[in-house]
Formats: C-alpha cells, structure tokens, sequence
C-alpha cells in the first residue's frame, strides 16, 4: 500500500504538489443510485414530480457537482474539464434512479473525485425534488468504476481486492 499523499512528512494536511507530473488525458466514471417507494418510484418515472423534470435538473446538478468539486473538497486541485456526460437509468423492479457520470480532463492530477461529486449533486437534487412525497429514499452505491490516466494508468472496480 502506498503512503497517503494528502499529507506531508511531519503528519500534516497539505495540497499534493503536481508541479512535476506530466500532463495526460484522464477520465473518471462514477455511479450511485436513489432508492425510493414504488409509489414515488411511478411519480418519477411518469414525470409528475410536483417540482417539474426531476431527471433534467438533476443532471444540470449532477455537471454542476462536477465543476465545484475544488470548491467542496479542501485538497482538490481545481481542474479545466474537457467533456462531463450523465447518464440516468431507471429501474422499475427496485424502484431505483442509477446515475453514471463520466468526467474527462487533460491535466496533471486524477479527475476521481469530480465523477463523484457528480454522482451525489445529481443524487441529492433528485432527493430533494422528490423529498415531499418520499423521505426515506436512500443514496447507495456511490462509487469509482474506472478511471484512466495519470502514473498509476487504467483501473477498473473489480480488477483488484476492492469491495
């Protein structure tokens, strides 16, 4: 296992210089679903959310999750997106929203973490439009399933001993 980056030799919080790393493409894709009643499940599906499109504004949040992610998390390096595509599915027999968010860059350090930003702005935006009708849906499955780019180069979910 290798040593954590975000902090230095005396044991304290600092921001990974990538001054010397190279400049490579990178992508990131992330995923996490919203778990609900059938019953706001159906409203959903039907688009008859009192707030209006639900899946539309959720994936404006979900892109602009994804620019604000130096913003939310102190040791993020701000990074110049290339390209950010959300994707949403439903599914009907677990009354689930599944999102991916696929984030692109050309820089010096990963873009990991603003695929995951995505996932929960997208998420928690689709909670709140649907909140009045359904307080106990739950986020679930927000995680990395691959990224490319950078020194360490391609990884996928799976490949490895990662639950």
């Amino acid at each position: 296992m290798t040593s954590l980056t975000h902090f230095n030799a005396a044991g304290q919080a600092h921001m990974v210089d990538i001054g010397d790393k190279q400049e490579t493409r990178r992508t990131a894709v992330a995923t996490g679903h919203l778990s609900m009643l059938p019953a706001t499940f159906a409203l959903l599906a039907a688009g008859n959310a009192k707030k209006g499109d639900v899946i539309g504004i959720a994936r404006i949040a979900a892109i602009q999750g994804t620019k604000q992610t130096a913003n939310l998390i102190p040791l993020c390096h701000p990074l110049a997106l290339t390209r950010v595509n959300v994707e949403f599915s439903e599914d009907l027999a677990h009354s689930r929203l599944h999102i991916h968010v696929t984030c692109e860059t050309v820089g010096r350090t990963g873009i990991e973490m603003e695929a995951l930003s995505g996932v929960m702005a997208g998420l928690l935006t689709a909670y709140d439009m649907l909140k009045a009708v359904d307080r106990s849906m739950q986020i679930d499955g927000v995680r990395l399933l691959e990224k490319k780019g950078g020194k360490s180069g391609h990884w996928q979910a799976g490949n490895d001993s990662t639950p």
